[in-house]
């Protein structure tokens, strides 16, 4: 499985339930008991969960024992016992590996990921574990990296996006686009398998926020490639990925110097799915 930063996984999913959560109207959160969120990592759709469905104990589990730590003191305000629960008894935290979660069959009524089976090299094994604990559904919110679009008042930025994006695609060990996973779903045995898709959009404007202009500054210096150095070289060869990295990193110093005269926008739009399933 992929491992990702605390950081990274902040950038990437910040905000996606800030303005809608429309996409978890078929997860029937409000009259849930016990909610499982599986590579919950720091913590953000564990949060959500807690928030949409209040008279639930709702459970992160994480093979990652630091990203458990920063979802604790984020979300349940724990400082010490790594078993103590959140403020409101509600929201507890707990290690475990997806293909192999370490609580007994039928032991919550939902069970749910967020960009975990595009990171799995067999999401049909995480997907057996969760009907195994699930006594009734059973969801996945999975983006579509693959479809990606950016639009961007630098002129190169949307291009070079695109470039990054497809060599990734090519480059990664695993599905990251989500094709597939309702026929999972339902070759493992779930019923009443339906997906919908959403956008999410994410705007950089004036006034930028703090996280923009560290964005801003990982383009200009190259870092935001580094993140999957190993998979574009795969793709591009180490050649390829020096000279994308060069051209990035020329459109980033472009990006910081509208930024400076207020004059940079940037729209990504990430779709996702949404797809559920009954026990």
């Amino acid at each position: 499985m992929r491992q990702f930063s605390a950081d990274y996984l902040d950038r990437t999913r910040r905000g996606m339930w800030a303005d809608s959560r429309a996409a978890l109207a078929d997860l029937d959160l409000a009259g849930r008991e016990r909610v499982l969120d599986v590579g919950c990592g720091t913590g953000e759709l564990t949060a959500v969960l807690a928030e949409e469905a209040p008279d639930a104990t709702v459970v992160g589990v994480d093979a990652d024992t630091d990203l458990l730590a920063v979802a604790r003191e984020r979300v349940a305000g724990d400082r010490g016992d790594p078993a103590a629960p959140s403020h409101d008894d509600r929201v507890y935290f707990a290690a475990g590996d997806a293909t192999r979660l370490p609580v007994p069959d039928d032991s919550f009524d939902l069970v749910v990921c967020q960009a975990l089976l595009v990171n799995l090299p067999d999401p049909a094994a995480a997907i057996r574990e969760f009907a195994r604990v699930s006594s009734d559904r059973v969801a996945a919110v999975e983006p579509d990296n693959g479809d990606v679009a950016v639009s961007s008042t630098v002129e190169t930025e949307a291009s070079l996006s695109a470039t990054a994006r497809d060599a990734f695609v090519d480059g990664v060990a695993t599905d990251v686009t989500a094709a597939g996973v309702a026929d999972t779903f339902a070759a493992v045995g779930l019923s009443e398998v339906t997906t919908r898709r959403y956008h999410h959009e994410k705007r950089v404007e004036p006034p930028y926020s703090e996280a923009d202009l560290r964005d801003a500054s990982r383009k200009a210096s190259g870092a935001g490639l580094a993140d999957h150095e190993t998979e574009l070289e795969r793709a591009l060869s180490p050649a390829g990925y020096d000279d994308l990295r060069r051209r990035w990193r020329e459109m980033g110093r472009a990006v910081v110097a509208q930024m400076q005269t207020d004059d940079y926008r940037r729209v990504e739009v990430v779709p996702f799915d949404v797809t559920v399933g009954r026990v």
